[in-house]
């Protein structure tokens, strides 16, 4: 199996760019690292392309090790011939590989195994060459023996057609067949344990769709409803297409005295052997197909909201809503700095609300506070009610955003989160996060586990090794892609950067507060534990403002220092000029890209990042997503009539349409197919992301159940 050639197909690039890309990755290279510094090598590979490469690169050199594994055990019980050794080479999977090792592989005591132990054997070998001239008993007689546990003819035929059936459930032809006519036109069948009992699960009581067509997120739903014992599910095959055809292949002569023991055979061998498996082995396949959609999904959701724009510069009111014991406010400086907490009681059973009210006035006016972060939890709505009364009485303005504040429990009562702010209690901690995640969204969410944060759909349904290393891929990809500010980034930012592990983030927070600010990137080298290759795929991404070298205020990697020098003096320019507006127009002075970059002994990939760069050091990618929507005023759902037109923010996008969130306290629903006028819309991500800010029409609301069905289409 040529690996290179095969990822070559799959990926549709050039075999050249995946052995350079297999090649680095072998060397140790992070895929944030090879996806932005070595774009000559790979030809620019994309993070996204190279993610899915080592994905699927592991996947054939585990395929590549079972087979030599399979041909190896096979090789020692002296049954391997040159047709099976060629068929277990040439399979592409692992299922294939498995399906032409069952026959050779170690046994538990099967029924078959106990027959053979009878020596009934050679009677199944009678039985399938159809050698029989006259009734099977006769023959059958011979091998009744008390000493063997064979007491009748009966039992004997029994015995020989438990052989015939494992013999046939053996055969990987007969197994790549059956999968595949099942795969085609079962149908998946879910029918309620209970009809009488009220659940989530209603619309799958009575509910059949074939197995080539059905959602994902059906397939997960259907999964959980059978967990929670609310269905019973099953695969319905073509049982008959299948016994047909497999008593064609078994049967391939007509003998009145062996075709009907023949026909039994396979009728037992596709009941009790193949067809279980065979079912367990579809469902299996729904289920990761479908969480692997579930999971990617996840995944641009959560990119989408990690690279959120950060609102800097603004001095937030952190509001953690609640009933009973208070609403946690904490103040925050535009740097992150926690100014003050305080608590306060506007909501039941208290309901003090003018004695909160004068709090707040007394904060806002104390602090310069002009934007108030709440969280979406319970009591969201109350608090929401309380702020919007505020500002009409305040002589300044002051706007409001409400936040989606999943993960921020979880956050509040790790142990970052208690030594960040040992003297806070989890309220506290929580208002500070709700505050920070609107002043800075990355920073602030890569402190709570991906999987809290809530912007999937069953994601507690689903393989969570393989959800975690997804998302912490994610996460790494948006960390480095922004990059960090080396001298005032948190251990949990430094721990997604390229190249720099738990222990070493937490090393380079030791050494900063030990020795003070970095100066410039080469001092990162006397860091415990960050050796010169954890430095060449750190460097590039960690950004040192005011220090000894201006260009490690930018993004240009430091292997490369010599020749952005050179350019810069080829130009008239000095380091100094690194960040001053007069550098913007570098690139319109370059008239020949390629023989520049060739005098500077570079690629001119890298001369162009390096422009860019220059051009605009250290520039934020997330400036060019959508800012959050501020507002000063509230909407009830009692407030809300059909055909209102609407400006709302995109909350969560999951398989059948998105969560908008329009300044209610609860999301409204825009369906798949009120997303856009264009016929066919395969995933709602083809249309929104989670952050977009988008026009919506209110289409229905239901407040008994709290429902807003929304449309897109204006």
């Amino acid at each position: 199996m040529d690996i290179i050639e095969i990822l070559a197909q799959e990926l549709q690039v050039r075999p050249a760019q995946v052995q350079a890309a297999v090649q680095l990755i072998d060397e140790g290279n992070t895929i944030p690292f090879i996806a932005r510094y070595r774009k000559e090598v790979t030809g620019s590979l994309n993070d996204e392309v190279l993610r899915n490469l080592h994905e699927r690169l592991m996947y054939l050199r585990n395929l590549e090790e079972k087979k030599a594994q399979v041909l190896s055990t096979i090789e020692e019980q002296g049954k391997l011939t040159p047709e099976l050794k060629a068929q277990i080479e040439k399979a592409q999977t692992l299922v294939a590989v498995e399906d032409l090792y069952r026959p050779y592989r170690p046994k538990r005591r099967t029924r078959a195994t106990i027959a053979k132990e009878k020596g009934l054997g050679p009677l199944a070998d009678f039985i399938r060459l159809q050698m029989a001239k006259g009734p099977l008993e006769d023959t059958a007689a011979d091998y009744v023996s008390e000493e063997k546990g064979v007491a009748t003819v009966k039992e004997a035929l029994e015995g020989a057609g438990d052989i015939l059936a494992e013999m046939i459930s053996d055969d990987a032809k007969y197994r790549t067949w059956i999968r595949k006519i099942t795969m085609s036109e079962g149908r998946l069948v879910s029918k309620a344990r209970d009809e009488k009992a009220s659940s989530v699960y209603g619309m799958y009581y009575d509910f059949e769709e074939p197995v080539n067509k059905i959602a994902g997120h059906r397939v997960l739903a259907i999964n959980r409803g059978e967990k929670e014992k609310f269905l019973n599910v099953r695969v319905d095959a073509p049982k008959d297409k299948i016994l047909t055809w497999l008593k064609r292949q078994v049967i391939t002569r007509e003998n009145p005295w062996t075709s009907p023991a023949l026909e039994m055979a396979v009728e037992d061998s596709y009941d009790r052997l193949i067809a279980p498996a065979i079912e367990r082995e579809v469902r299996n396949a729904l289920s990761e197909k479908a969480e692997d959609g579930a999971i990617r999904v996840f995944g641009k959701n959560l990119t989408q909201l990690l690279m959120q724009p950060p609102i800097s510069g603004r001095t937030v009111l952190g509001w953690d809503p609640a009933f009973r014991t208070g609403c946690k406010l904490a103040v925050v400086d535009p740097t992150g700095k926690v100014l003050d907490t305080v608590v306060i009681y506007p909501t039941e059973p208290q309901k003090k609300i003018k004695e909160s009210k004068e709090i707040l006035k007394k904060l806002i006016k104390k602090y310069g506070i002009t934007l108030i972060s709440v969280g979406n939890g319970t009591a969201s709505r109350e608090s929401e009610m309380v702020i919007v009364d505020l500002l009409k009485e305040l002589d300044t303005r002051v706007e409001y955003v409400i936040v989606n504040e999943a993960g921020a429990s979880v956050y509040s009562a790790s142990k970052l989160a208690t030594e960040e702010f040992p003297n806070f209690d989890v309220g506290q901690r929580s208002a500070a996060s709700i505050a920070r995640r609107l002043q800075d969204p990355l920073a602030e969410l890569v402190k709570i586990d991906p999987k809290a944060i809530g912007v999937g759909q069953y994601q507690h349904d689903m393989n969570q090794k393989k959800l975690s290393e997804a998302l912490t891929g994610v996460v790494e990809d948006c960390v480095n892609k922004v990059g960090v500010d080396l001298n005032t980034a948190s251990a949990s930012l430094l721990e997604y950067i390229s190249g720099i592990s738990k222990t070493i983030a937490q090393n380079i927070v030791a050494y900063r507060e030990e020795n003070g600010r970095f100066e410039n990137r080469s001092q990162l080298l006397k860091v415990a534990k960050l050796g010169p290759k954890a430095f060449e795929q750190c460097a590039g991404f960690m950004r040192i403002s005011g220090g000894s070298e201006p260009l490690d205020a930018t993004s240009v990697h430091p292997e490369s220092y010599d020749a952005a020098r050179k350019l810069l003096v080829r130009m008239g320019y000095t380091s100094k000029d690194i960040g001053s507006t007069g550098l913007s127009g570098l690139g319109k002075k370059i008239t020949d890209y390629k023989k520049t970059a060739q005098e500077l002994e570079i690629g001119e990939i890298t001369l162009r990042d390096i422009v860019k760069e220059l051009e605009k050091p250290g520039r934020d990618p997330r400036e060019e997503m959508p800012k959050p929507v501020l507002r000063t005023d509230v909407l009830e759902m009692k407030d809300l009539k059909e055909g209102m037109v609407l400006k709302g923010t995109v909350r969560n996008v999951i398989d059948f349409g998105a969560f908008v969130d329009i300044g209610v306290h609860q999301d409204g629903l825009v369906h798949i197919s009120q997303l856009t006028k264009k016929k066919f819309v395969k995933h709602p991500l083809e249309v929104v992301s989670v952050g977009d800010v988008v026009d919506v029409k209110v289409l229905s609301v239901d407040v008994a159940k709290k429902r807003i069905a929304l449309t897109m289409i204006l």
